[in-house]
């Protein structure tokens, strides 16, 4: 079965570029962004892991840890991490996946079951479904699935909205509009009566239809 969004996250142990890890416990009580390569010295994804150093800041002011995974051993990883500090400015801040026996892309759904052998022997585009971003809650339940061609640069600014979002509204019983941004107006749930909303937003909301109950952003 495919994973799908409200499914518990599949725990793993794992060799990465700053030790073993067991998943879950790596996320604590943290919100997690796990981004997936095909293989090493690939240059669309040598954009995206140095993008990636640099905008870790944004990420840690969220509570949000980044992890990082591709179908290649450690050495290759800590070679490739040069490549990425000369050509992108910063190398990798924080861990990389070594996923040369494919349980992790295995599990996660990215590479048949099926999948053995040398993933030296593996070429990028055997491997070109292994491109997915996940957005994995405190609950270790998964939140976003972002799937992106060999061909097309993941977007992170859009992954750090999505997570604006759904922080929000794990936090209150609203809603976010097309392109919302922090700090824009967002939209009363539905599953909030309007005695209930009366409670919660005294000052009234705007209403264009009764489904539609706009109010500002809570604090």
């Amino acid at each position: 079965m495919a994973l799908q969004l409200g499914d518990v996250a599949p725990d793993f142990e794992a060799d990465t570029t700053e030790g073993r890890i067991k998943f879950h416990d790596w996320i604590g009580d943290s919100w997690a962004v796990l981004f997936s390569h095909p293989k090493d010295f690939t240059p669309v994804c040598t954009t995206e892991l140095g993008y990636m150093a640099n905008a870790k800041p944004e990420f840690d002011s969220r509570n949000v840890k980044i992890i990082g995974l591709s179908v290649d051993g450690l050495d290759n990883h800590e070679a490739w991490a040069k490549d990425i500090e000369e050509t992108q400015g910063t190398a990798p801040n924080y861990p990389i996946i070594s996923d040369d026996d494919f349980n992790v892309s295995k599990l996660y759904g990215m590479l048949p079951a099926s999948t053995s052998g040398d993933p030296s022997s593996r070429t990028p585009a055997d491997n070109q479904t292994v491109r997915n971003v996940f957005v994995i809650g405190p609950d270790k339940k998964v939140k976003l699935i972002l799937v992106y061609p060999m061909t097309t640069g993941r977007n992170f600014d859009e992954v750090l909205r999505v997570i604006d979002s759904l922080q929000l509204t794990a936090a209150h019983k609203v809603a976010t509009p097309v392109n919302w941004h922090k700090g824009e107006d967002v939209i009363i749930a539905g599953s909030v009566s309007n005695d209930q909303a009366k409670e919660i937003y005294p000052d009234g909301w705007e209403e264009p239809r009764p489904y539609i109950r706009i109010v500002p952003q809570p604090e």
